[in-house]
């Protein structure tokens, strides 16, 4: 067995830190490290989706990456989208308004992919096609989609329309 790291790291804006085997994984340290069960563990090999996290801006799955490879950089989870004053994030309450959630298992990593697709875009339009194949990586057994790409749509072109004014 090998001896824990120290593993420094941002989380949701806030330094963290804690002690963790080099062969944990980003998931399981954020979930049993850090307390920060937000994140989901599902198929535990990428294919799901559902531990997506934004590693220094970009979406990782966090069950294939280590918790050492995030030290020194900066990670934002789903505990970490909505405002300070708790007000939910534009995606997140478009995905409420358009029935974009049932169960909410995957609900967080759904999140995830949407503001680095909502960052990505830049204030420019999306269309159904775009916001489909930015979550092809993400599994939902209950909503059958619609209602996701529904709420994604709603928020990613009133952004765009708000950038072109």
């Amino acid at each position: 067995m090998s001896a824990a790291v120290r593993i420094a790291l941002t989380v949701n804006g806030a330094p963290r830190e804690a002690e963790a085997e080099p062969r944990v994984h980003l998931c399981d340290f954020l979930r049993h490290g850090l307390g920060l069960t937000g994140t989901h563990m599902g198929c535990e090999h990428g294919v799901c989706g559902a531990c997506t996290v934004l590693l220094d801006g970009e979406s990782v799955r966090s069950c294939l990456t280590l918790a050492v490879q995030a030290r020194g950089r900066s990670v934002t989870t789903i505990e970490g989208v909505a405002r300070p004053d708790g007000t939910l994030h534009p995606i997140q309450e478009a995905l409420a308004a358009s029935h974009g959630l049932q169960c909410g298992y995957c609900t967080p990593g759904v999140v995830m992919t949407l503001i680095e697709l909502e960052r990505e875009l830049a204030g420019r339009p999306a269309d159904e096609a775009t916001v489909r194949r930015a979550l092809a990586g993400n599994l939902c057994r209950c909503t059958g989609y619609q209602g996701i790409v529904d709420a994604a749509l709603s928020v990613l072109n009133a952004a765009a329309q708000e950038a072109a004014q």
